[in-house]
């Protein structure tokens, strides 16, 4: 027996599939996940101790959270594209220099999103370009106020905590 997949649901940034697979023992097993395209994050730094980060209405938790710039990919679009594109809509900032930092499945129990983490540096202001179902404003701090929002908890996303212990332990020579 093969596995079969159908689509529960299907929008323009993700599907719902529920596949069924067979098992070793004979038997089928049934799971529900997103199939989704990927995503990027951004950790801009505007300057060598400040950093932008975003508050960003996320209306799936009811609450507007801090935390850095990302983006789903459009199809067939290059990650680093995405996140010239999503910094820029999402915070008016252009960057002259861009790293990737990591590559991570965001929640591999129930999507296939891969997220592509990036350090923007060399900023330019600009004027941000949000689409209209987004209410984000910038928030510029100084490091040691990130890593203070992260150790009280008003840093709470997956993302963002990543992007600032991982770029806190190269700054501090830890990687």
């Amino acid at each position: 027996m093969t596995s079969t997949l159908r689509t529960l649901l299907e929008n323009r940034r993700f599907r719902v599939v529920e596949e069924t697979v067979p098992r070793e023992d004979g038997q089928t097993a049934s799971l529900q996940y997103v199939v989704h395209p990927g995503s990027v994050a951004i950790l801009p730094l505007v300057d060598d101790d400040h950093v932008c980060l975003i508050r960003n209405r996320r209306l799936t938790v009811q609450a507007t959270i801090v935390e850095i710039p990302a983006g789903t990919r459009e199809p067939g679009e290059p990650p680093l594209e995405t996140a010239r594109r999503e910094l820029e809509e999402e915070t008016g900032y252009r960057a002259a220099r861009w790293e990737k930092l990591a590559e991570f499945y965001a929640s591999p129990g129930i999507l296939s999103e891969r997220m592509n983490l990036f350090l923007a540096t060399e900023l330019t202001a600009g004027d941000p370009r949000r689409e209209a179902n987004e209410e984000i404003d910038n928030l510029v701090v100084t490091w040691a106020e990130a890593l203070a929002m992260l150790d009280r908890g008003a840093i709470i996303d997956g993302k963002s905590i990543i992007a600032l212990l991982m770029y806190d332990r190269r700054r501090n020579g830890r990687s």
